[in-house]
C-alpha cells in the first residue's frame, strides 16, 4: 500500500473508533472515556489533514517551487500537534468539573469492551503505518502513526482506571485518569510541533545518513581528491547534500565532470531519496563562507 492509502485507511478507522468510544462514554458516563473519544476526533482531523498534505507533497516541482513540495508534510505534523493541545485542554476542563462532582459509572462491562476493540484497531493500524513511514520517510504518516500509538496507551490507562473505580468505588479516580490522559497527549502534541518546526528550518540529515554519506565519499578520497564543506538538509522524504570536490588543477573539464558524476551517482545509490550537488574546485583553491559582508 502507498502512503496515501494508509492515510485513507486511518481516516476510516478513526470514524469507526469515534463511534465505538463515543458509545463507550455514552453507556458508562465516564469522563475518562469521554477524553478517549475526544482524542479520536483529533485522530480523524489529523488523518484528513495529513492526507491533504501528502497529496500536496507528491506534486512535481514547478517554477514557483523548484525544489518540490516535500515540506508540506511538516505542516501536517504541526497541525496535528496543535489539535492535540486543544483536545488536551478540553479534557482537563471536563475532568476538572467531574473531579469536584463525581458521578457513578454505568454499564462498565459494555463500555470497556467497546474501548478495547477500538484500541486493537488503532494499535494494528499504527504498527503498520509506522513501518511504512520509515520505509518512505514520510513525516505525515509517522506523526499519524505515533499519535495512534499514544491513543492506544491512553485507552489502556483509561481501561485500568475504570477497573480501579469498579473494584474500589473511588469515583475520583475516573477524572484523575482523564487529566493524566490529557497531560500525556499534551506532551505528544508538543513533540509533534517541535519536530515540525525542525523540519521547516532545514534540519540536517539523521546521523546515520550523514555517516553513510561519509563512507561513500571515503571510497573516492585519495591524495589527488578531497571533499569539504559538506552540508546536508531534510525536506520531507527528500535528503539533500552539497559539497566541494577538490582535484588537480591540470585535469581536463571532461575528466573532472566524469568523476563528479560517479560520486553523485554513488551518493544517491547509497542514500535513497538523496539529491547530491557537487562544486568542482582545484586542489589549491578554498571557498570561504560566513563572510561578515554576506550577513548584512
Amino acid at each position: 500500500m502507498e502512503v496515501r492509502s494508509y492515510l485513507k485507511l486511518s481516516v476510516a478507522v478513526a470514524v469507526v473508533t469515534i463511534v465505538l468510544k463515543t458509545g463507550a462514554w455514552w453507556v458508562t458516563d465516564s469522563v475518562s472515556l469521554l477524553s478517549d473519544a475526544l482524542e479520536s476526533l483529533v485522530n480523524l482531523a489529523g488523518a484528513m489533514f495529513a492526507l491533504a498534505m501528502v497529496t500536496v507533497a507528491a506534486m512535481p516541482a514547478d517554477d514557483d517551487h523548484p525544489y518540490g513540495h516535500h515540506k508540506a508534510e511538516y505542516f501536517s505534523s504541526g497541525f496535528e500537534g496543535l489539535l492535540i493541545g486543544v483536545a488536551a485542554l478540553a479534557i482537563i476542563w471536563a475532568a476538572g468539573h467531574r473531579l469536584f462532582d463525581p458521578q457513578p459509572l454505568e454499564a462498565v462491562g459494555l463500555g470497556l469492551a467497546l474501548s478495547v476493540v477500538s484500541s486493537a484497531l488503532n494499535g494494528a493500524l499504527a504498527w503498520a503505518m509506522l513501518r511504512k513511514a520509515r520505509e518512505h520517510r514520510s513525516m505525515a504518516l509517522e506523526a499519524d502513526a505515533r499519535h495512534l500509538f499514544t491513543d492506544v496507551w491512553t485507552s489502556a490507562g483509561v481501561v485500568a482506571g475504570i477497573v480501579v473505580v469498579t473494584a474500589t468505588g473511588w469515583l475520583w479516580v475516573d477524572p484523575v485518569v482523564a487529566i493524566a490522559v490529557a497531560l500525556n497527549i499534551l506532551r505528544e502534541g508538543f513533540s509533534l510541533v517541535r519536530r515540525s518546526a525542525d523540519g521547516l528550518m532545514d534540519r540536517a540529515v539523521e546521523p546515520e545518513v550523514r555517516a553513510e554519506i561519509e563512507r561513500t565519499l571515503d571510497v573516492f578520497r585519495h591524495q589527488a581528491i578531497r571533499f569539504d564543506h559538506v552540508t546536508t538538509r531534510r525536506s520531507g522524504a527528500r535528503r539533500f547534500v552539497d559539497l566541494h570536490m577538490h582535484m588537480p588543477a591540470g585535469w581536463t573539464l571532461g575528466r573532472a565532470a566524469a568523476l563528479r558524476t560517479s560520486v553523485e551517482q554513488a551518493l544517491m545509490s547509497a542514500v535513497p531519496g538523496l539529491r547530491a550537488t557537487l562544486q568542482l574546485l582545484p586542489m589549491d583553491v578554498e571557498a570561504h563562507f560566513d563572510d561578515p559582508k554576506d550577513l548584512l
